[in-house]
Formats: C-alpha cells, sequence, structure tokens
C-alpha cells in the first residue's frame, strides 16, 4: 500500500511560499486546506517549536486558508511550479541543520567498504562478502561503547579491517556532523544536488528528530541525507564536499509535532521506506528499520545538544540509515548509483512521504534566500 503525501492525522507544522509574501510563510494543515498560521507571537517556525507545546499552539492558532494542501504540493515540483501559486518550502528555518552516521549495522558496515574499495565498485562488492564472513557476530545487537564492543573492536583490528567508521558505530562515542547551514536545506518537491565529479552516490532515507534550544525533541519529519559515497570512500575527511553541497538536505513534507498520538516510540518503531524511479525505467525500492537503529534517538540528540554543545535556535537531527542500496544499475557489479532525473521517495505513515527529483548541485536552485534576508523581512513586515 502506498504512504500518503501527508498523514491523515497529527498537528503538522511548516512554511510555504504564498503570492503577496517576500518571506516564507509558516503553515499547517487542517482537512485538507493549508492554514496560514504566521503572526507576530510567532512568525518563524523556531518560534514555535521553542513554545512549551508547540503541538498545543498550532492546533489552536488562527490563520488565512491558503488553498488545498494537494494543490499546494502539486505545485511545489521544482520545473513544474507557478511562481504565482502557494508551494510549500523545507519546513525548518533558523534551526541549525545536523546528522548523525553510522547508527544501523548495514550502514556501518557500508562505511567500511566504501573506505576500503575506495571508490571502485567491484572491489566494494568483493570486501562486502569478505567483512560480513569476517565479523562472525550480530552488531545490531551490540550496544556502542560496551564491553562486548571493545572486544569486537579489538577482534578487528588484529585482522587489519578496523576503520574509523567502525569506531562510531560500534564504539563510545557517535558521529555528529553539520549537514547544512540553517535556511539552506529544501522541502519536498525540490531538486535535490549531488556534485558532478562524483560517480557513485546515493540517497539516505532518514527520520530527523526537531529539538529545540534546551534539548527537547519536539517533532520529527522525513529527510534525504544525499550521500557521495565515492568522494568520502577516498577519505573521511572529505566528508564536508561528500554531504554539505548545494541542495543536498531535504526534509519534510511537514514537521510533525509531538502530542498524545505521536511521541518519540512512533518513531522508534517506524520502518522508512524507499523508492528511486529514474527515467531509464530503473526502480529501487527498501526499507529501514528504526527498531535497528543502534543509538536511540534520545542518545544521539544529547550528543549533539548539552553542556558540551548549545544552539539557541534549535536544531534538527538526521538519525542516520540502515538502507544502503547495492542493486546494480548500468550492469553486473556496477553496484548503485543515482542518475539526473531520479525521483527519490522517503515516506513512513506518520509522517508522510517526501520526494524529490536528483540534479547536480550546480544545475539545482542556488541558495539565495539566508537568515539575513529572512530576518529583514519579517522587520520589514512588522513581525519582530
Amino acid at each position: 500500500m502506498t504512504n500518503p503525501i501527508i498523514p491523515s492525522e497529527g498537528v503538522l507544522l511548516g512554511r510555504a511560499r504564498l503570492p503577496g509574501f517576500d518571506y516564507p510563510r509558516v503553515v499547517t494543515v487542517r482537512g485538507t486546506d493549508l492554514v496560514d498560521i504566521t503572526s507576530k507571537t510567532a512568525p518563524l517556525v523556531r518560534d514555535i517549536t521553542e513554545m512549551a507545546d508547540p503541538a498545543a499552539y498550532v492546533a489552536a492558532a488562527e490563520g488565512d486558508v491558503v488553498g488545498s494542501v494537494h494543490l499546494v504540493l502539486a505545485n511545489s515540483w521544482s520545473g513544474k511550479s507557478d511562481e504565482n501559486a502557494p508551494a510549500l518550502l523545507s519546513p525548518i528555518d533558523l534551526h541549525a541543520v545536523k546528522a548523525a552516521g553510522v547508527t544501523f549495522v548495514v550502514s556501518l558496515l557500508e562505511r567500511v567498504i566504501e573506505e576500503q574499495a575506495r571508490g571502485d565498485k567491484v572491489k566494494a562488492d568483493l570486501l562486502r562478502k569478505d567483512i560480513l564472513g569476517l565479523i562472525g557476530t550480530d552488531l545490531s545487537q551490540l550496544v556502542p561503547g560496551s564491553e562486548t564492543a571493545m572486544k569486537v573492536k579489538q577482534t578487528l583490528i588484529s585482522r587489519g579491517v578496523w576503520s574509523q567508521y567502525l569506531e562510531v558505530g560500534i564504539g563510545p562515542d557517535a558521529e555528529i556532523f553539520t549537514k547544512c547551514q540553517p535556511m539552506a536545506s529544501v522541502g519536498y518537491g525540490a531538486d535535490v544536488g549531488i556534485l558532478p565529479i562524483s560517480e557513485w552516490n546515493n540517497p539516505e532515507p532518514e527520520v530527523a528528530m526537531v529539538v529545540n534550544s534546551s534539548g527537547a525533541i519536539v517533532g520529527a519529519t522525513l529527510g534525504n541525507d544525499v550521500n557521495l559515497r565515492d568522494v568520502e570512500g577516498r577519505s573521511a575527511l572529505l566528508l564536508g564536499k561528500a554531504k554539505d553541497n548545494n541542495a543536498s538536505a531535504s526534509l519534510g513534507p511537514f514537521i510533525r509535532l509531538f502530542d498524545g498520538a505521536f511521541t518519540i516510540e512512533t518513531v522508534k518503531a517506524a520502518d522508512i521506506a524507499l523508492t528511486v524511479l529514474g527515467e531509464d525505467g530503473f526502480e529501487l525500492t527498501g526499507v529501514s528499520n528504526m527498531s535497528q537503529i543502534s543509538r536511540s534517538p534520545e542518545s544521539l540528540v544529547s550528543s549533539a545538544i548539552g553542556d558540551h554543545h548549545q544552539y539557541p535556535d534549535g536544531l534538527v537531527l538526521y538519525l542516520g540509515t540502515m538502507f544502503a542500496p547495492v542493486k546494480d544499475r548500468g550492469g553486473v557489479g556496477k553496484g548503485f548509483t543515482h542518475k539526473l532525473g531520479d525521483v527519490v521517495s522517503i515516506s513512513t505513515p506518520s509522517l508522510g512521504t517526501l520526494s524529490n527529483t536528483v540534479r547536480l548541485s550546480t544545475e539545482a536552485a542556488p541558495w539565495t534566500y539566508g537568515a539575513s534576508h529572512l530576518l529583514r523581512d519579517l522587520a520589514s513586515a512588522g513581525l519582530l
């Protein structure tokens, strides 16, 4: 059964481009309507996620009906959008955009393979078989940083297969990195970008936690942590080049705020489906089961924010993926990589569906509207 674009229930929060306004408007969904709830009390999504009860505020907020949410979704597709009609944007504004890596055993294995193969797809397939035979234990049952995990680490070191990816996968410290700058993420229907130099890349379907400045998780959304496997495989020090590029961070379609019916336990039980449809007729499907994550969402958030690091405007944290596509495309042993025009859809019933089209980062819409532009426009509108 196909997952809906937006969940059938819940308190949803997002942003939209609306005719007549020079700045993004804060919106929610009521029934089949998209409703503009921008106000002087909360001109930013950031302001709502800082509230004591964001879901209660959004549910009760007065607003104006923009139109059918399904028409707005249809108008949000890059290249097909009418500039004079409403369109969705990424659902966050001033939040920092962070990501956790190597949080699932399958992802961990693939990162080790990337490092060892150094971008060679054929070598990667051989290494995948060798390492699976070498490990000889179910790493998904390991508690990162535990005594047992450290024994596995020593075993792998003695066999010459240790890696910095295994260190963050089963060691005491999680990998937390910056995915993009505030205001740089893209939303439903937008193009997502890959660098022209990359010949081996893939989507990473993930849940992203929405966290306020005190470290409380207030909601969740879907994310595509676009990854350049060959670039990162050359060196872990190229993580920034592999991860943070124009249009490389997608979020949406909406934030679903926590309330009595939707909680962190819902997120932990979610199955995240991925579909890639190529213009060449290629189709890739897969599922990432949040129940198999090796570090809890709460522990990952604690690794990102706390006494050691503050975020005054809150943050969004991609939780990582277990899905590492290996289906051959373009020939036996060549593995999976994107082709331009691929439509990537990430979905789960509780959060809806996030869909984007793959383009080159150099050809996707440039990022030109930042925090300074937003704040000036809000001030000019009398909202600050």
